[in-house]
């Protein structure tokens, strides 16, 4: 749950910084609290995208080692433009949460018809298999050798289920990864939409 704190009217024109207080919820106020500051934060522009990620402390271990200094600064920037593209991204797809859910909802929709797709497939080749095995079943009790051609068929179409099962839960998989990414956008936007109603508030203020 983001946790905004509201400052005074005449900060207002400052920049937000968003941090994780100590009890590990996350916070937008216009000043990073001097006991937080070790564990990084992120610097947001007026429409709440990140424009700057200040990277956690070093611990005593990892100052030790040479280039900790040079491979925090690294990831912290990465982190920064990773940040700002997925912020741009959203604010340019979406313009409220239930758009989020919407093309979830469409997403997760057209995964599940491939899925069903797949299981329809799935049934048909196990009668097809069924039949073949019947028919072979039935040559056999005749006192008739089940043909090299049959038993290929049979084969052949045990494939195609195995390779069909595997498609089938890599669509499950993808579907669950896809649920996860939409579930992390809502949370992202609706951190976005609560620092942008922040500053419209403290403006609003600050013009009266």
């Amino acid at each position: 749950m983001l946790c905004l704190a509201f400052a005074s009217m005449a900060e207002a024109s400052k920049q937000l910084y968003r941090y994780r207080n100590v009890d590990g919820v996350v916070v937008v106020d216009y000043q990073v609290p001097t006991h937080s500051i070790a564990g990084g934060y992120e610097v947001l522009n007026h429409d709440g995208t990140v424009i700057k990620v200040v990277p956690r402390a070093l611990t005593p271990e990892e100052k030790k080692t040479k280039d900790a200094e040079k491979t925090r600064e690294q990831a912290a920037m990465a982190e920064q433009e990773r940040l700002r593209a997925w912020d741009q991204s959203l604010m340019l797809r979406y313009s409220t949460t239930e758009d989020i859910e919407d093309a979830r909802k469409r997403g997760l929709g057209d995964l599940q018809i491939r899925v069903s797709i797949l299981k329809s497939n799935r049934r048909s080749l196990k009668q097809r298999v069924e039949n073949y095995q019947i028919q072979a079943a039935g040559i056999e009790r005749s006192g008739m050798t089940v043909g090299v051609d049959r038993l290929r068929a049979i084969d052949d179409l045990q494939g195609e289920i195995d390779i069909t099962d595997r498609a089938i839960a890599e669509r499950q998989i993808e579907k669950e990864e896809l649920a996860a990414r939409f579930a992390a956008d809502i949370e992202r936007f609706e951190m976005l939409q609560e620092a942008i109603v922040l500053r419209r508030t403290l403006s609003d203020q600050r013009a009266r």
